[in-house]
């Protein structure tokens, strides 16, 4: 299995997330390539060569997604099915309610088929071990639905 990690990140905080992912994934033997979303990407991966793809966010401002997520989204140009989304937040700024926003904005554009992971800030401490669990739910996901997915 190849897995494609795609992530924005200004503080650091989603690419820890990023990170553990890969980390679990190659624990597993699941070929991984890390890949971080910038202001000018220099190109775009291609997406039917991965079985899984995880893309992270964090939620800038009252909820919103970043724009230079949303440029990336745009110049995907299409939403591969395979797609796992996973984002840091901050609940001091809008509490619950706009916790991981752009998380939730990204798996519902991309119906993903598992809820996004979410992250308080940093992955580090008792989060460790929610990032690895997500990871082996979308990797027991895959091997389960296989056939329905190009996972």
């Amino acid at each position: 299995m190849h897995a494609l990690i795609l992530y924005a990140s200004f503080s650091g905080n989603t690419e820890e997330v990023a990170e553990l992912i890969k980390d679990s994934l190659l624990n597993k033997s699941i070929d991984v390539t890390l890949y971080r979303i910038t202001r000018q990407p220099v190109h775009i991966p291609d997406f039917t060569k991965f079985d899984m793809i995880f893309f992270g966010s964090f939620t800038w401002a009252k909820g919103a997604t970043p724009e230079i997520v949303k440029r990336f989204v745009y110049q995907i140009g299409y939403k591969p099915e395979n797609i796992f989304v996973f984002g840091t937040g901050d609940t001091q700024f809008g509490g619950d309610v706009l916790f991981c926003k752009a998380a939730d904005k990204l798996a519902k554009f991309y119906t993903s088929p598992l809820p996004p992971l979410k992250i308080e800030q940093s992955p580090r401490g008792e989060q460790v071990a929610k990032v690895i669990q997500w990871t082996e739910g979308v990797v027991t996901f895959c091997n389960k639905y296989l056939k329905k997915l190009p996972c």
